[in-house]
């Protein structure tokens, strides 16, 4: 997120939530490589402050009629910045990440968490516990934290078959959301348990018609 200009990406998102009619999902990220922030032309040191201040300055554009923000990274002054979102109060924020200060972060200034899964399911379950226990030194209601979560499925068979799918099968234990459609329709049902409230599912690869299909496929195991 801290490579782009708040006040542009809150209006490109606001835009979005208008034309969506209000379901437009917020899921940001501070990002990791040193050489990604020097091409944007953004101090890498304390990238964690400016993500902070980030995300406030997001909120306010969102909901304030008049924005004024003077923050160390960021300075608004007074200003009329519009259009508004459907969604009230603000479009809902998601924050990726598994560290310790990017739990802290969500439990102050976000609605919520969107990892993604890319190791034992394990992970998620215990970063969904770290999370709660992170919320209730922040004095929030840990209920509202949610968690989303972005997946890659890759289905065994059929046309959505991929290598990392059969190189999966022919090891002992099999790689979170790879295999059958049922294999994969177990770990919805399994993150669902753990508190998982929504799941992104990106195909890669695939033809419009067969991510429609594997889709409704999905769809069974998350009623």
């Amino acid at each position: 997120m801290l490579f782009h200009n708040p006040v542009v990406l809150a209006r490109r998102f606001t835009t979005l939530d208008v034309l969506s009619e209000g379901r437009v999902i917020c899921g940001l990220g501070i990002g990791w490589s040193k050489d990604g922030y020097q091409a944007s032309n953004i101090p890498f040191e304390h990238k964690g402050d400016r993500a902070d201040e980030f995300i406030q300055l997001l909120k306010r554009i969102w909901t304030d009629d008049v924005v004024e923000f003077k923050g160390e990274f960021y300075n608004i002054p007074a200003s009329r910045i519009g259009l508004k979102p459907i969604q009230k109060p603000h479009i809902p924020i998601f924050l990726g990440g598994f560290v310790p200060r990017t739990f802290r972060r969500i439990t102050k200034y976000a609605d919520g968490w969107l990892p993604t899964v890319s190791g034992p399911l394990e992970f998620i379950e215990s970063g969904i516990r770290s999370l709660k226990e992170q919320a209730i030194k922040e004095n929030r209601n840990p209920d509202q934290i949610k968690t989303l979560t972005l997946v890659f499925p890759q289905v065994s068979g059929g046309k959505s078959n991929s290598g990392v799918a059969r190189q999966q099968q022919q090891q002992p234990q099999r790689f979170p959301f790879t295999g059958t459609i049922e294999e994969i329709g177990k770990d919805i049902k399994r993150i669902k348990e753990m508190g998982v409230e929504h799941i992104i599912f990106a195909f890669v690869g695939l033809e419009l018609d067969m991510i429609i299909d594997t889709a409704k496929q999905f769809g069974k195991f998350a009623r």
